[in-house]
C-alpha cells in the first residue's frame, strides 16, 4: 500500500508541477487579495475549490488548473490586478472605531 502511496504522491506532484512547487512557502506569502479568478474574473469557488499558488511571495488564486497557463504567459500583466487591489484598498478610510 506504502509504495503505491508514494508512487501516486509522485505522479500528482510531476503531473502538476507549478502548483507542487510553490506549495512550500505558501505559509510566508503575501494574501491574495480579491475574490475572483485574476485570469477569468470568475468568482473564486464557482468550479470547485480554487487552485491556490505563490509567485515572487505572492499568494494567487485561480478558478481551474486551466487559468495557470494564461497566467504564465504573462504574470505582471495579471499581478498588477494585485497591486491595483493593494492600492485600492490602502486608500479607503479606516473605519470609525465604535464607541459605548
Amino acid at each position: 500500500m506504502r509504495p503505491m502511496l508514494a508512487s501516486l504522491s509522485l505522479l500528482i506532484a510531476c503531473a502538476f508541477p507549478a502548483v507542487a512547487a510553490d506549495a512550500a512557502p505558501a505559509a510566508a506569502a503575501k494574501p491574495y487579495p480579491l475574490t475572483v479568478c485574476i485570469v477569468s474574473g470568475e468568482p473564486l469557488g464557482g468550479m470547485g475549490k480554487p487552485v491556490v499558488v505563490v509567485r515572487d511571495g505572492q499568494e494567487v488564486k485561480f478558478c481551474c488548473r486551466g487559468c495557470i497557463k494564461d497566467f504564465d504567459k504573462d504574470p505582471a500583466k495579471f499581478l498588477s490586478k494585485i497591486t491595483a487591489a493593494d492600492k485600492s484598498a490602502a486608500d479607503k478610510p479606516a473605519a470609525p472605531a465604535h464607541q459605548h
